[in-house]
């Protein structure tokens, strides 16, 4: 009987122990991908990670951009919190923030409705309402101060109807007004698009529950649609907040003056905080004051940003699974009596 025998070995060969290097899945098998996406991290740390310690660092040093820089400490928070001026641009860019955002969100969300309905060129119009958040600010604030000028389109169109101009661009509300409608401009389509997607992810069933229950058309968008499209509506209220108490476009052009004490309109209501943190910084040349308020307007954000995310998240998930499963049993309950009413040839037309 044949026997087969073990491979001679040699006891002398070392042993090949498996480091990370040349294991199946090490390093070495992940090197090329991590290679491929490092410009990514490079760019974010030179222009993103380091600017924001710089700027934290900065915060607590006295430095006019060329010179030596000289550590005050907690100083420039004090002076901070004593400055009028900075806490009457935090009032402006909080009621311009009011005034544009509450409408614009709910603009949005009614165009977004409309939308979703069965209309004709809607992928032109999805296109059209994108149009204003990709165009130039820069350029659309300049043609938005030809048309707030005292005979400008906007006074032009009020003397039409009878009514008296308003000094757009002179007044306090004019003023913020106008900022406000520029800021409704160019986001009210970037957000009916975002509440859009959130519509189409919504069952056609619970439409048609609301519809066969006799909802009108406002019914169902604030009792069917809102509870659904509660996180759609937190994402986008959470993004326009943080949008919202950074303006600066809109004011430093509608605004352009060389007189400082003039920068944001007469009387300075249309002052926001980051305007101010640019007069303070790039042209009174006090960078480590700028980056104090900077800091300090961060910290507002993320306040705010938390009342409103306690604000608009009101209700849970388990609220909206309720609402769910009653639009669902309306539905069932609607169909079968429809269907017995056809059996008995009673018709539907009485079905309710």
């Amino acid at each position: 009987m044949a026997t087969v025998l073990d491979p001679p070995t040699d006891s002398k060969q070392p042993l090949v122990r498996r480091t990370r290097s040349t294991a199946p899945g090490g390093w070495r098998r992940h090197f090329p991908p991590l290679l491929a996406i490092s410009p990514f991290y490079v760019l974010f740390a030179v222009f993103g990670a380091f600017p924001v310690v710089f700027s934290l660092y900065l915060s607590f040093q006295d430095w006019d951009g060329i010179g030596d820089m000289r550590y005050i400490g907690f100083k420039q928070y004090g002076w901070l919190l004593e400055d009028s001026v900075f806490w009457h641009s935090v009032l402006n860019t909080f009621e311009i923030w009011f005034l544009s955002t509450v409408p614009m969100l709910f603009l949005a969300l009614v165009l977004a409705f409309m939308l979703h309905s069965q209309v004709r060129f809607t992928g032109a119009l999805r296109v059209a309402y994108f149009i204003p958040n990709v165009t130039s600010m820069v350029a659309m604030t300049i043609v938005f101060g030809s048309v707030f000028a005292q005979a400008g389109l906007a006074n032009s169109l009020l003397r039409a109807v009878g009514l008296d101009g308003v000094g757009w661009l002179s007044s306090e509300w004019g003023i913020k007004s106008a900022v406000s409608i520029m800021i409704i401009w160019r986001w009210i389509g970037y957000n009916a698009l975002i509440f859009l997607a959130g519509l189409q992810a919504i069952p056609t069933e619970h439409f048609e529950a609301a519809r066969v229950d006799g909802a009108n058309s406002w019914q169902t968008l604030f009792r069917v649609v809102v509870p659904q499209l509660r996180p759609v509506i937190l994402f986008a209220a959470v993004t326009s907040t943080i949008n919202g108490l950074q303006i600066f476009t809109e004011s430093q052009v509608l605004f352009q003056s060389d007189d400082v004490g003039t920068i944001g309109g007469p009387g300075q209501e249309g002052m926001t905080v980051v305007l101010y943190l640019w007069q303070k910084a790039f042209k009174d040349h006090q960078f480590g004051y700028g980056a104090a308020m900077g800091w300090l307007l961060f910290a507002i954000i993320a306040v705010f940003t938390v009342i409103n995310w306690r604000l608009v998240s009101g209700s849970d998930s388990d609220d909206r699974a309720g609402i769910v499963s009653r639009l669902r049993l309306r539905l069932r309950l609607r169909l079968r009596l429809r269907l017995r009413l056809r059996l008995r040839g009673k018709g539907v037309r009485d079905g309710r």
